[in-house]
């Protein structure tokens, strides 16, 4: 990408960290794709998602067509990849996913080339590009650097709960990869009482960086609701099961139930059931299934849970309280404190390929008591996502947020075990589908 002085940026961006950030980023890309044996390299391991060979490619695509392409204004490097990779042409169903074949998609060694150039360009437009101009909402605040950064991010635990449905003779699994050890003896059940008070939601104004649905910072009065300190584990939800619970269709939602008959769904999608014996379908390895995990379910199945106890999910704005809302009426940061996230607080990070016992990480807990919070998996609230009042699309991707306000993806907080750092603010919104089983999201009962 040609430079000239009246290209050079603004003093106020920390260059050196977005480099190492995406020089970061983009290690844990590579590594997560050697994960994955070269016969699958064309596999779609969800249906519904393109094969592999696609994100290897989407990744720097992205990055070039948000960060220099449109942010900057440069020239294509390879219009038909950067097409062929671009954000819309996943399937809108099974059947044109299936008509998609192999011969569509390039080589791993062209994917492979064309993202190893993309990194030189993007990596010279940190360095030295017009990244940051006040007044370009492209550019305000590096913008579309912050954006391209937090895309790949997100997409590492995309491809992780993907590379989860591949058969384990289709991946390498890495000498780290364990499966955690048991708790040492069972949680007690409890639940806590959090009293009526405010919470508040979205980012402020002067956030460095936030996803459109972030914004704008808003407050909310939130009443009282007793909730568990710990999320529902294996053990809690196999009771669930044999008490017939995907059989009583008075527990799902119409729309919940006619996705069950339709799939045959029978239990959690990362159990496996043989000779009476339940298993959980780790990513490297089948084991029997851990008692003290959190159990693993869309939300349909959580909300079925939670009405075969006679309770409910909780709302966005209640994990806002129970999370960040203190006896003393002041909100913080996270949920143990102001202190940044490390290794006592939760499992996150990719610090591990499987869920912890619940409660593995007091240091963790919200001023209530209540574990598990951030980590662990992503929880589960009974809000639709939706739009906050004042809603407006970012500049740099402005279908990201918009598409999905259709009242058909419900609202997640918190994080899992492959959630980056970068995204454990206590604004960051995820949402689903609620017959979407693949993700790593758990829940909790309130009432």
């Amino acid at each position: 990408m040609s430079r000239s002085p009246q290209l050079s940026a603004p003093p106020s961006t920390d260059r050196q960290e977005l480099i190492r950030w995406f020089r970061e980023s983009r290690a844990r890309s590579r590594k997560l794709f050697e994960l994955v044996k070269p016969e699958a390299y064309y596999d779609r391991p969800i249906s519904l998602r393109n094969p592999v060979v696609f994100y290897e490619g989407h990744l720097p695509a992205f990055s070039y067509n948000t960060l220099i392409r449109k942010g900057l204004r440069g020239p294509s490097l390879d219009e038909n990849l950067e097409v062929l990779f671009a954000r819309g042409i996943d399937p809108d169903d099974e059947a044109e996913a299936n008509s998609r074949q192999a011969s569509l998609w390039p080589s791993r060694e062209e994917t492979q080339a064309y993202g190893k150039l993309v990194d030189s360009r993007v990596e010279e437009a940190l360095r030295t590009g017009d990244i940051e101009r006040e007044g370009d909402p492209l550019r305000e605040r590096a913008n579309t650097a912050y954006t391209i950064l937090e895309h790949e991010d997100m997409h590492h635990e995309t491809m992780l709960y993907m590379w989860h449905m591949l058969p384990l003779e289709k991946k390498v699994a890495p000498t780290e990869a364990t499966i955690p050890p048991p708790s040492p003896g069972p949680l007690a059940h409890r639940t806590v009482r959090v009293p009526a008070g405010r919470a508040t939601l979205g980012a402020s104004a002067d956030a460095v960086f936030g996803w459109d649905n972030e914004y704008p910072e808003h407050i909310v009065e939130v009443p009282g609701f007793e909730i568990d300190v710990y999320s529902v584990t294996n053990a809690d939800f196999q009771q669930f099961v044999a008490a017939g619970g995907y059989e009583r269709r008075e527990l799902w939602r119409d729309e919940d139930w006619r996705w069950r008959e339709q799939t045959g769904l029978q239990h959690p999608n990362f159990w496996a059931e043989r000779e009476g014996q339940w298993f959980w379908r780790g990513m490297f390895a089948e084991v029997a299934l851990p008692q003290d995990w959190p159990v693993y379910v869309s939300h349909a199945e959580a909300s079925a849970y939670a009405r075969w106890k006679n309770r409910r999910l909780m709302t966005e704005a209640e994990f806002h309280r129970a999370a960040f809302g203190t006896p003393e009426g002041i909100e913080r940061p996270f949920p143990w404190g102001n202190d940044p996230p490390d290794n006592s607080r939760g499992n996150f990070g990719f610090q591990h390929w499987e869920p912890l016992p619940v409660g593995s990480c007091p240091a963790g807990a919200s001023a209530w008591g209540i574990h598990d919070l951030f980590g662990n998996g992503w929880e589960w609230t009974s809000s639709l996502f939706g739009p906050f009042e004042g809603f407006s699309a970012m500049a740099s991707y402005p279908q990201y947020s918009a598409d999905f306000f259709d009242n058909q993806h419900f609202v997640m907080k918190g994080g899992s075990p492959a959630t980056s750092l970068s995204l454990l603010r206590r604004s960051f919104r995820n949402w689903f589908r609620p017959n979407y089983p693949y993700v790593y999201a758990k829940f909790r009962c309130v009432n």
